[in-house]
């Protein structure tokens, strides 16, 4: 039968003895007494059933016993300090756990967070992806999701205002120009994202091209490797006004067609109703939402000025 572990007092008065030689500097370190030191050291002793220190007139000597102790207890108790301070201490009390969506964070909210940093550099951010239904059962303070922001016993706040359409690199895998008109789409490769409801078939519906096969292509678990895809020039995926704005400006996907329809589905931060929410996860919902409210006024500016 294994021993059970000795209290982590004990363990810990003799770590700081056998640093300093001395209970009286153990005691002033670990704001105890020199007494209370000897004594947590003696119960130690008795529990091992082995002499840890030789008491000299002028101070301490590790016994054999305690000198093959004493590397074992103070790698664990450096270890739980410097694990306790990473995950409790000041730079971390006022850590925020953000459940989000891969693609949006990618293209969407990554290149905005040195705006909330500079704002609440005080506030530490974990970001978790919500890929695997495993994940989305751990614990976070709120969820950046895709539907149609209603979720029973959530809140939820909309993020983007998108409009749908198809989107290729700007010269195709078999060196092919991208289509010319949403009528060549039947004989190109379609990228699907599994778990969107407005897809080819919808937007093909949609935009009256009924006699494009919606089926044919590939299909992905995530947009963000579909529009990867799409930019190596393996086929065509639909883009996401929000999602895909740098990505056309930069020239690494294009837009062929002029056709594009509105979203019902959109981005959301969610948490559930009766939530608590802390001071920085308030924070950092006020900035998210501000930010997706400019983006949705510089969009909206744009179309207006468009001819």
């Amino acid at each position: 039968m294994k021993k059970r572990l000795p209290p982590l007092n004990w363990l810990r008065s003799f770590e700081a003895s056998a640093r300093h030689l001395n209970f009286t500097q153990a005691a002033a370190e670990l704001n105890l007494t020199q007494a209370a030191i000897s004594q947590q050291v003696k119960g130690l002793e008795s529990q091992l059933g082995a002499s840890l220190f030789k008491r000299l007139p002028r101070g301490l000597e590790l016994t054999e016993a305690g000198q093959a102790y004493m590397p074992v207890v103070h790698e664990a108790v450096e270890r739980l300090i410097a694990a306790t301070d990473e995950l409790f201490g000041k730079g971390r009390r006022q850590q925020l756990t953000v459940r989000v969506n891969l693609v949006f964070f990618t293209t969407w909210l990554a290149p905005r967070l040195a705006r909330f940093r500079a704002r609440c550099p005080e506030v530490g951010l974990l970001f978790t992806s919500n890929i695997w239904l495993d994940e989305r059962s751990k614990e976070a303070d709120m969820d950046i999701r895709y539907g149609q922001g209603v979720w029973p016993g959530f809140r939820s706040s909309r993020l983007t205002w998108d409009e749908l359409f198809p989107v290729c690199s700007p010269l195709l895998i078999n060196g092919e120009q991208p289509p010319a008109s949403p009528e060549a789409l039947a004989t190109h490769t379609l990228l699907h994202v599994i778990g969107y409801e407005e897809g080819w078939g919808y937007w093909l519906n949609q935009t009256g091209f009924h006699h494009v096969d919606p089926s044919q292509g590939m299909q992905f678990d995530t947009l963000i490797t579909a529009l990867e895809m799409a930019t190596l020039g393996y086929g065509l995926a639909l883009g996401r006004t929000s999602l895909v704005s740098g990505m056309l400006a930069s020239g690494r996907l294009v837009a062929p067609f002029e056709q594009r329809i509105a979203t019902s589905e959109a981005f959301y931060l969610a948490c559930p109703t009766h939530q608590y929410m802390s001071p920085q996860a308030e924070a950092f919902w006020s900035w998210l939402v501000e930010e997706a409210e400019c983006e949705r006024d510089a969009l909206a500016a744009v179309s207006t000025a468009a001819p």
